[in-house]
């Protein structure tokens, strides 16, 4: 085990080390192509060797530590490996590292891990190194800002995983959107304009929404903690469940979460994104270069689904279970159904996989918000199956672009004859994605199934929402297989962008090779052995579940004590 010290200066390098080379990157000029990509390669190599060590680590100290929390503790967070000094109060969990004063509070450098945030992190350092790999030869202008926003976007989606202060979270969460701006913008296909500001306009729109939400939990939360604001996530979520087991403020803290709700879900159902949310989402992965449609797909849309569970769910536990839950059920399997049906109408490979986002991303919202242990479990490790599997169908589609300039189903056939080795990793990818037992998505999806079952089945209902659920699952089986029909069975059919005099296509090469089997391996790993991961989710996924227990009793006692209520009404009324 490493010493807390070296751990902490660890989890900082995770956020410099990939900010100093954008910087160093975009200072190159943009003749220098080997200086920049070595170099790119080299930050995400660093990047992650440095997550992949924290997790370890974190799993290690988790273990080591797995006695349950104190019966009566109020559910927060604990974050480890958190720099700067422990403070007055000698929390570990702390940090004294102020950024900002404001009033009687302070903004304050607070990063750390845990179990929500860990596979998140490391996620988001391994789709960057294919990233950085599919972009090397088919990025030629302005290369050096090229990468430079490439590991800039890298920085700030790290941020925003490792962010336990609340203003921090959301500086963090608002940046993201301009190195994809700006990735879309230049470096995208013919419309990327119009899809870079759409998408800049939808995020930002619901974002500065979000904001109102942030500032009224803090403001409301000031008068509880002795007059002194406070933006740590974990006091602020403590600071809520202290209050709303104390019947004078139950009430004030039932209306301050209403609209905390709501203005959370503003932003966050837009970057999901979930029905009907979703609408820049196909024509920016369609006009986006395939590097940003691999972080765009794999990292940017989990920001949504993490903000719900780490500012949602803990900060407005009252309204999510009786608002969330009906409202974000009906939009997460509306999209689970539509979006499934859209991808299966689509010509173009890119906007099928897009669309397959949106389903898929209705199913992780539909188990987060069962509000069950397994549905958040389920939530949580398809988050990172999707990131894992969708990021490498983008990495395929944009090879074969690559080859052939072309999208489009109805210009391909027979393709696993002229490239069976890019066939065969589709077809891989295509099963991973479907949920075939054995790879990370059938782990995923059966956690996610389960937990909705459980909440379907809750006082004797009918298991409607996991009909919907699994209606995906086998929806998502046929456009995908259908796909590959079209595109790499039957008789070969090759573009007519492939005129004579171009340079002969060839199957995979070396450098498409490395970025492809480490990813199918981790597909492969998590199918077979998914207990690191939900080892180390445990604890926080139990938070939530007694976040969301506790929601359930006090909704129990409210309607009790109002049917009790207009019981007692009329009698009093007839007593003379």
């Amino acid at each position: 085990m490493l010493s807390d010290a070296l751990l902490r200066v660890l989890l900082l390098c995770l956020l410099a080390l990939p900010a100093a080379a954008a910087a160093v990157v975009g200072l190159l000029g943009p003749r220098r192509l080997a200086p920049i990509r070595w170099l790119s390669l080299a930050a995400s190599v660093g990047t992650l060797v440095l997550a992949l060590v924290l997790a370890w680590q974190l799993c290690v100290r988790r273990a080591e530590s797995a006695a349950p929390r104190p019966a009566g503790m109020f559910p927060t967070f604990y974050p480890e490996f958190v720099p700067g000094a422990p403070g007055e109060s000698g929390n570990r969990h702390a940090t004294s590292w102020t950024l900002l004063r404001i009033g009687p509070g302070a903004v304050q450098f607070y990063i750390g891990l845990d179990g929500l945030n860990v596979w998140l992190v490391v996620l988001t350092a391994v789709l960057m190194l294919p990233s950085v790999l599919v972009s090397w030869e088919a990025i030629t202008e302005r290369v050096n800002e090229f990468y430079a926003w490439l590991l800039l976007l890298q920085t700030v989606m790290m941020g925003i995983f490792l962010s336990f202060d609340i203003v921090l979270f959301y500086v963090f969460f608002e940046a993201s959107l301009v190195p994809l701006f700006f990735l879309i913008g230049i470096w995208g296909g013919p419309a990327r304009r119009h899809a870079a500001g759409k998408f800049f306009i939808y995020t930002l729109t619901g974002s500065l929404i979000s904001l109102l939400g942030i500032l009224g939990i803090v403001l409301a939360c000031q008068p509880e903690s002795g007059g002194e604001l406070t933006f740590s996530i974990p006091r602020l979520v403590q600071l809520i469940h202290e209050r709303l087991v104390v019947s004078s403020s139950a009430k004030y803290f039932g209306s301050v979460q209403f609209w905390v709700f709501l203005a959370l879900t503003a932003g966050f159902a837009v970057k999901v994104p979930l029905m009907p949310f979703h609408t820049w989402l196909p024509l920016a992965h369609t006009e986006a270069p395939t590097a940003g449609s691999v972080d765009l797909a794999g990292v940017l849309l989990k920001v949504g689904a993490y903000g719900f569970l780490r500012l949602c769910l803990p900060l407005a536990p009252d309204v999510s279970l009786t608002l969330g839950m009906p409202l974000i059920s009906v939009l997460a399997a509306a999209g689970i159904v539509y979006g499934a049906l859209c991808a299966f109408a689509q010509d173009d490979i890119k906007r099928l996989i897009a669309y397959s986002s949106v389903s898929h991303l209705g199913l992780i919202m539909l188990a987060m918000f069962s509000m069950t242990p397994a549905g958040i479990d389920g939530s949580v490790v398809q988050m990172i199956n999707h990131g894992l599997s969708t990021g490498a169908l983008f990495l395929l589609i944009g090879m074969l672009y690559d080859r052939y300039h072309t999208r489009k189903l109805s210009d391909y056939g027979g393709m696993a004859g002229r490239l069976p080795v890019l066939a065969c990793f589709m077809v891989f990818m295509c099963l991973s994605s479907a949920g075939l037992p054995g790879l990370n998505g059938f782990v995923g999806e059966y956690l996610s199934l389960s937990g909705v079952m459980d909440r379907d089945m809750a006082k004797g209902g009918l298991p409607v929402y996991a009909t919907v659920a699994a209606s995906g699952v086998l929806l998502g089986a046929l456009y995908l297989f259908t796909m590959l029909w079209r595109v790499f069975f039957g008789p070969l059919k090759e573009p007519a962008a492939h005129e004579p005099g171009h340079a002969p296509v060839t199957d995979l090469k070396v450098r498409e090779w490395a970025l492809l089997v480490p990813l199918a391996i981790l597909c492969v790993a998590i199918g077979i052995y998914p207990q690191p991961i939900l080892a180390t989710t445990r604890r926080d996924a139990d938070t939530l579940a007694d976040i969301a227990q506790r929601a359930r009793v006090r909704a129990a006692i409210a309607a009790e004590g109002s049917s009790q209520a207009a019981a007692d009404g009329p009698s009093k009324e007839a007593t003379p």
